[in-house]
């Protein structure tokens, strides 16, 4: 196995672990704090300060990963076009479906970011928005 292609699956394996980590840790952190503002009892808080802390805990942990996951992929990306034009200039441009086909999995990188971001963020902003409705809630019933 050449240089080039050890890099190109050291790429690809990096860039997909650390996706798939970043999958994992949101997933984690969305069903915890699904669990807590279910089980929330808001006449245990006297202070409002309190309540918004615990409501807006591992909230910023879920949003760095919704906005930063497709950074993750299209560095990948950018990674695997990188290798694919260095293959190509050692070889030369001898059949164009090489090109496309490395190219093609190079993008594969930036959709799985996506995957990981777009669900994330919906998720964040159904949680920002339970707790902000539970924080009101928590207004009306001791302000």
């Amino acid at each position: 196995m050449s240089d080039i292609e050890q890099l190109k699956i050291i790429v690809d394996y990096s860039i997909l672990a650390t996706l798939a980590f970043m999958s994992l840790l949101s997933l984690t952190y969305i069903i915890e704090r699904f669990i807590f503002l279910n089980r929330l009892d808001l006449d245990s808080y006297t202070h409002k300060k309190e309540l918004e802390i615990d409501l807006s805990n591992n909230l910023s942990i879920i949003a760095t990963i919704a906005s930063n996951a497709p950074y993750v992929g299209l560095l990948g990306t950018v990674g695997g076009i990188i290798i694919t034009f260095y293959v190509l200039a050692q070889s030369g441009i001898n059949n164009p479906k090489e090109l496309m086909q490395g190219l093609a999995l190079a993008l594969k990188a930036t959709a799985l970011g996506l995957v990981v971001a777009i669900p994330s963020q919906i998720f964040y902003n159904l949680i920002a928005r339970k707790a902000d409705v539970t924080l009101s809630r928590w207004e009306i019933k001791f302000e």
